[in-house]
């Protein structure tokens, strides 16, 4: 059985396991590299070779049912324009329209105004001996500047937040559920695109109102309202709940290597190099789902049409066949490859904001705070099979 102590069990809604799945997920690595588990009948890939073909090939792992199993096992119908939830063609299309906005170069010019965010943020703070990564710049910064791109108001972006921490959250232990149907929370926004129907502006949200496309049955068309509520209500959410996940582990990690931290305090040049090293060791994505569509196998076992599979990118990342020594933090290391930010169609189109919000908030924590220690006694992991950091993570400030 699954459950016998001598054979490796991975599941993601086992409070233990989420805690540290590190130890699993090497078990799975060498044991295991397809998984199959009896009591929520799923599979699992853990090498990286396989989560890689996994996120490539789109006609067989396909993500119109979503990219969580409890959505896919739900099979729940999706509204259209999630995006991350959708096969081409569709996904193609609605995709063309958001990646002539979310471009390195557009991203990188970004850079003034998250920094002013951070420095909103992290100046009242001078003197003190306390900081929360989480709520004094994680829960704020990146909701900022997701608010200000599709151009939510500023007194109503930390309910836009909340609204998506509230959509992925679970009780220790349970399942997501979802009552028939997919809510993203997209009508809390009925009002902004309302709004900017009739008062255009220089954001997003007036952008998506206004474009004119193809769309996959050929016809020549603009979105429609529900198309535009769906697509800021994902953009918003993945805009803020990624980073904020990426900003804690940036805590985390150098709190527990200071002797890295403190060669980041002495080169500044490295901290580009230093995210992508948090990125791969601690991915917000840990895990994703994808519904396979045809018959496929790995490493000889079938996995049938119809299944549900788990990618478990955050077991890919330090898989020692493609990155010797994969499970140490290491900001020297050479650069090259991870799946963090996805691969193929669905490769993350705000990559390069993360990025971007990533270095410039480590450098601003680092200009102010250059060493801390975490409070471990009141640090506390999110609730979530999904998106996998931190709720709370306060540090003492030395």
């Amino acid at each position: 059985m699954a459950t016998d102590r001598d054979q490796v069990y991975w599941d993601p809604w086992d409070v233990d396991i989420y805690a540290d799945p590190y130890p699993t997920f090497r078990r799975l690595r060498d044991e295991a590299p397809l998984y199959y588990n009896e009591r929520h009948d799923f599979f699992a890939v853990s090498r990286y070779d396989d989560v890689e073909r996994g996120l490539h090939d789109k006609e067989t792992f396909t993500s119109g049912r979503g990219a969580i199993l409890e959505l896919i096992k739900a099979n729940v119908q999706l509204p259209p324009g999630t995006l991350i939830f959708e096969d081409p063609p569709r996904h193609t299309v609605y995709r063309n329209l958001l990646s002539r906005v979310f471009t390195p170069r557009r991203m990188n010019a970004l850079e003034p105004q998250v920094r002013e965010y951070c420095a909103a943020s992290l100046d009242p703070l001078t003197g003190a001996d306390r900081f929360d990564f989480i709520a004094d710049l994680g829960a704020q910064m990146p909701v900022r500047v997701i608010g200000m791109l599709l151009g939510i108001p500023l007194q109503d972006q930390d309910a836009v937040r909340e609204t998506a921490d509230a959509n992925l959250r679970t009780k220790p232990g349970a399942k997501m559920s979802f009552g028939g149907r997919l809510d993203i929370g997209a009508d809390m926004f009925a009002e902004y695109i309302d709004w900017r129907a009739k008062h255009p502006s220089d954001d997003l949200m007036t952008d998506l109102l206004n474009a004119e496309f193809v769309d996959e049955s050929g016809v020549s068309r603009r979105l429609s309202r529900e198309e535009v509520l769906t697509y800021v209500a994902v953009i918003a959410g993945a805009g803020s709940e990624t980073t904020t996940r990426l900003i804690g582990w940036a805590g985390k990690l150098l709190a527990d290597h200071p002797d890295q931290r403190a060669d980041l305090v002495r080169d500044r040049s490295l901290i580009p190099r230093a995210i992508e090293e948090i990125l791969r060791f601690e991915p917000p994505a840990s895990n994703v789902a994808r519904y396979v569509a045809r018959d496929t196998e790995f490493h000889g076992t079938p996995v049938p049409e119809g299944a549900a599979i788990s990618l478990l990118v955050g077991s890919a990342n330090r898989d020692e066949r493609h990155r010797p020594d994969g499970d140490s933090f290491n900001i020297h290391r050479a650069a090259g490859p991870s799946l963090s930010f996805g691969h193929g169609a669905h490769f993350c189109l705000g990559a390069s904001l993360a990025r971007v919000e990533g270095r410039v908030a480590l450098e601003e924590i680092l200009r102010r705070f250059p060493e801390w220690d975490i409070d471990t006694e009141n640090a506390k992991l999110a609730s979530t099979a999904t998106v996998r950091g931190w709720e709370t993570l306060p540090a003492f400030i030395r």
